[in-house]
């Protein structure tokens, strides 16, 4: 009586070991092929990584400064022209009830600022010169990079406060008594130097000077250009609502009001479309690599025909072949993305670490890159593994 003998059954460590046998005898076509994939999936992480780092950060800095900044610039009139804020618009501002913080600022036209007397007028450097309200700082969230603010004593003299850009421009890195500024024909003394201010960036290329040494020094007339309101969360959308009339009952369409976060978001949301275009070019990337894994799985089978033969002599079935050559597919991919995801990561907190920012890349990144990896592997493999089954045991051992 014949007895029938069934192919021996493969467990998962045998897939893994079969599997990897191609990958260990051609370690060097393996990490080429993986290094295709790695890079696509490290530039999909990075991009990712970087992107929620700077929306962290982005998070942080309104979570410190509000999103309840409202800020009232004049606009133009029917005729076209520039328009003027009353001088009363600061104090009729102040008396709306959900309204904690009022401050402005004052520019004075045809005045610049200069490291000295001697440079010629024309070359302003793009800085103004604008009065400010002793509050100025406490309401757009400004601190100092060095020195101090203006106070009540120091704004009615020839003093001055510069923004993070006019003191770079200017060359000026230290407030100092011994360090001067030409300003409106004469010369003020640099008490303070601010930091980059998120909410009010007008105010970096600003040199600021009191209201009272304005109104004493360079006649300035006491219209405020531009009022930065405070005021309470709940009420920050009823409050824009009713600052232009406030700021201008007589007219005002003739006032312009904004929100300083809004722009902020704005700006955030371009930088998604731009991620949105890496992470494209990241997939074009990821697909070159498993292109790459395809032709390595297309010619190992072809250099490997009499061991498919040997073992489909020795009773392996045409359904082992294929789950050993696609395991293998799956394998280099896997590495491949393993790699990625840890570069993708490591380049994500560097470039962090060098801006300051929170090193974050959400889960879904790593987890959506591993499976990534794994589906290009399965897709890679496929026709390889399918190609190997059919090859007839005769045929493949005449190879040989």
């Amino acid at each position: 009586m014949s007895m029938l003998l069934s192919p021996a059954r493969l467990g998962p460590r045998d897939v893994v070991r079969v599997g990897s046998a191609g990958l260990r005898t051609r370690p060097l076509r393996a990490f080429l092929s993986a290094l295709g994939i790695a890079i696509g999936i490290a530039a999909m992480t990075a991009v990712v990584g970087i992107s929620s780092s700077s929306r962290a950060e982005l998070d942080r800095q309104l979570a410190a400064l509000g999103t309840n900044l409202l800020t009232v610039a004049p606009g133009n009139t029917l005729s076209g022209e520039n328009a003027v804020l009353p001088t009363e618009a600061v104090a009729m501002i102040s008396r709306i009830e959900p309204v904690t913080q009022v401050a402005a600022t004052g520019k004075l036209s045809n005045i610049h600022v200069y490291r000295s007397d001697r440079i010629p007028a024309a070359q302003t450097g793009s800085m103004s010169v604008q009065a400010a309200h002793l509050d100025l700082p406490a309401t757009v969230g400004a601190t100092l990079a060095d020195g101090a603010w203006l106070n009540a004593a120091t704004a009615g003299y020839p003093t001055v406060v510069l923004g993070s850009a006019a003191s770079h421009r200017l060359g000026i890195s230290v407030a100092a008594p011994d360090v001067q500024v030409h300003l409106g024909g004469r010369w003020f003394t640099v008490i303070g130097i601010l930091d980059p201010v998120l909410l009010a960036p007008e105010l970096d290329s600003a040199a600021l000077i009191g209201w009272p040494a304005a109104k004493s020094y360079l006649d300035f007339d006491g219209h405020p250009t531009a009022i930065y309101t405070r005021a309470r969360d709940a009420a920050v959308d009823a409050v824009r609502a009713v600052l232009a009339a406030t700021a201008n009952p007589q007219a005002p369409n003739e006032v312009n009001v904004s929100r300083p976060s809004d722009v902020l978001a704005a700006r955030d949301a371009a930088n998604q479309a731009f991620t949105n275009l890496l992470l494209g070019l990241g997939a074009v990337a990821l697909l070159v690599g498993g292109v790459g894994v395809a032709n390595t799985m297309v010619i190992s089978v072809l250099e490997r025909r009499p061991e498919i033969g040997l073992r489909r002599s020795l009773g392996a079935t045409r359904g082992q072949i294929r789950l050993q050559f696609l395991a293998e597919s799956l394998l280099l991919s896997a590495l491949g993305g393993i790699g990625g995801v840890t570069l993708g990561i490591t380049v994500t907190a560097l470039y962090a670490t060098t801006q300051s920012w929170p090193a974050i890349v959400p889960p879904w990144a790593t987890a959506g890159g591993i499976t990534a990896t794994l589906l290009i592997g399965a897709m890679a493999g496929l026709y390889p593994a399918i190609r190997a089954s059919h090859l007839a045991p005769a045929e493949a051992l005449a190879m040989t």
